[in-house]
């Protein structure tokens, strides 16, 4: 299954961590690691702190979606992850966008992720890897650019 991950940290050493949890997900069992974006700074939105830093990693796995999402929050807790509030700066957030063309709603997982298409902290560096992405139920990820257009993203790597 191809599954894209979501990366971003805005506390420590924010490109370090960003890099590492790349790192990991290309040493993870039942997962590599095809590819991964340049690295973006972005404004935080809904919250507070300094600017994160975030890309987008694709990945072909055997794991299954809940046990991705498990591997991906060992590799936050790696980093310290501490979730003390929504929206709260963070060391590491790794989160499952997409799991092949699969649409999961559960108490601990939802894929497409929520909100993904109004973020573009997500689009960008989803549609520099994939850019004929598609976003289940919603469509090409592509058509959600000009929506985002008023948030601040810039390439730095």
């Amino acid at each position: 299954m191809i599954a894209f991950i979501g990366i971003g940290a805005n506390l420590g050493d924010a490109q370090a961590n960003v890099l590492d949890a790349i790192a990991r997900l290309g040493a993870l069992p039942g997962a590599t690691l095809l590819g991964s974006s340049s690295l973006y700074r972005t404004a935080p939105i809904d919250s507070g702190g300094d600017d994160y830093v975030n890309a987008v990693a694709r990945i072909e796995t055997s794991l299954g979606p809940q046990a991705l999402l498990e591997a991906l929050q060992e590799i936050e807790l790696a980093h310290g992850r501490e979730r003390p509030y929504r929206n709260a700066p963070r060391t590491l957030d790794v989160d499952l966008l997409l799991y092949g063309d699969e649409t999961i709603a559960t108490d601990t997982l939802t894929i497409p992720h929520p909100r993904m298409h109004e973020r573009a902290f997500v689009l960008a560096p989803l549609l520099e890897i994939a850019p004929d992405a598609r976003i289940p139920g919603l469509g090409p990820a592509s058509a959600f650019v000009p929506q985002v257009a008023d948030q601040f993203i810039t390439r730095i790597a």
